[in-house]
């Protein structure tokens, strides 16, 4: 079944969380995004992620009447199996101390933008204030560690080539603990934010879109992420195919390409013609990459049904290959961890998530909305691509898109109800 209400004059008859809530919600983002803490020591002192979780679900729990509405759409549905999953599943892991320890935090953080973004983004002028801080802080994440690169020579991470010799990789800023396949990751999540509400801004945003483009796309270069470059040609390739005016984009993605081969030096060219061509000198990296992935599926078959626990990968790789390592693969880190019952849980979200956002598509009219959820598709798509390259399951990424989905078709009365249609 499916509902959809028009009218604008709807959302003023709906209870909203109150204004408090925004607020806090709004300074969570700033803090998780931006990291002040890491910044300012008198910050960080006062634990201010802690504190905020605590004020935030505080103040939801004692709104919990207006909330329970949003709790039932069917995303929320298969996560909350998911959840009762993990928790009835915690005795019969292999790590079940590790995940106590060490890894339900991990994930909570992630998982809260599910909640909060769904349940607090409850009116048109919240939810444009929430997109517009979201990508105000990964604009922000990705320009100030190219500043330092080209103020002060900052990279921040390196990879290794052979031969005792290293080649330098842009990651986060000194604050921002992300690595380049990361940094990769925030480029290709913000593009298509920017390219869909800037290009249909004013003259001025505009001219900042054709600021910013050139900048991020650079920066991406400097990550040496072939992941991220994977993920990007998604983002192009949809946009292409969904615009009306293809030849003026193959125009701009052939000066693209022409200037971005021009700024690469060497090692950057070879690495990134390494995705395509066997005989470019970093070709046996990716091989590496590629069969370090099967090897996790390899490993996640070893437990199959209820996995090694949550954000155990690194410990269940240390005992078995004598190296610690994060998964290079959601969907293996998915089965090694949860095992396959709890990896068609998550998935379960996930092809609720895909449902709302075609039946969206289809049926929204508003022309903000209509723009939102056309960027949160491309997104969704570029998720399930750089997913294979990229953990996933204790990181914020797919929950937030969730949370924002909800949030979205709720607000534009396009809501997916009990997964059918």
């Amino acid at each position: 079944m499916l509902a959809k209400s028009s009218g604008s004059d709807l959302n003023l008859k709906v209870a909203c969380v109150s204004t408090a809530t925004f607020f806090w919600f709004q300074l969570y983002q700033l803090e998780f995004f931006l990291h002040f803490s890491q910044r300012f020591t008198f910050i960080g002192m006062m634990r201010p992620t802690v504190i905020m979780f605590l004020i935030i679900t505080a103040l939801l729990f004692f709104q919990k009447d207006i909330i329970k509405s949003r709790l039932r759409h069917p995303i929320f549905i298969a996560f909350s199996a998911l959840v009762i999953y993990l928790i009835l599943s915690l005795p019969l892991v292999t790590y079940p101390g590790s995940v106590i320890k060490k890894n339900v935090m991990v994930f909570l953080k992630a998982i809260v933008f599910l909640y909060y973004t769904a349940l607090i983004l409850d009116t048109d002028k919240r939810i444009k204030w929430a997109v517009f801080v979201f990508v105000a802080c990964q604009v922000i994440r990705v320009l100030e560690p190219l500043f330092l690169n080209i103020t002060t020579g900052y990279w921040g991470s390196s990879t290794y080539m052979g031969d005792g010799e290293f080649a330098s990789r842009l990651s986060g800023a000194p604050s921002d603990l992300i690595n380049p396949n990361e940094l990769g990751f925030v480029i290709a999540t913000v593009l298509p934010f920017l390219h869909f509400f800037l290009l249909k801004g004013r003259w001025n945003l505009k001219v900042l879109y054709f600021i910013l483009l050139p900048l991020m796309l650079y920066a991406l270069i400097l990550t040496m992420s072939r992941g991220a470059f994977l993920a990007l040609l998604v983002v192009g390739w949809i946009i292409f195919k969904e615009s009306r005016r293809k030849v003026v984009l193959i125009v701009l993605g052939i000066f693209i390409v022409i200037g971005g081969l021009s700024v690469m030096n060497d090692i950057q060219r070879d690495r990134y013609l390494s995705i395509f061509s066997s005989d470019a000198a970093q070709s046996k990296s990716r091989d590496g990459r590629i069969n370090g992935i099967f090897r996790e599926f390899e490993l996640g078959l070893q437990r199959p049904i209820f996995g090694h626990g949550l954000g155990t990968t690194p410990e269940a790789k240390f005992h078995i290959y004598g190296k610690t390592q994060a998964s290079h693969t959601m969907y293996g880190e998915l089965l090694i961890e949860i095992g396959f019952i709890g990896m068609i849980l998550f998935l379960r979200m996930i092809i609720n998530l895909r449902r709302q956002i075609t039946f969206s598509l289809r049926a929204e009219n508003d022309e903000f909305y209509g723009t939102l959820f056309k960027v949160i598709n491309i997104v969704f798509w570029m998720f399930v691509v750089y997913s294979i390259n990229y953990w996933g399951l204790s990181q914020y990424y797919w929950y937030n898109l969730a949370g924002l989905t909800i949030a979205a078709a709720m607000l534009s009365k396009t809501t997916l109800v009990n997964g059918k249609k």
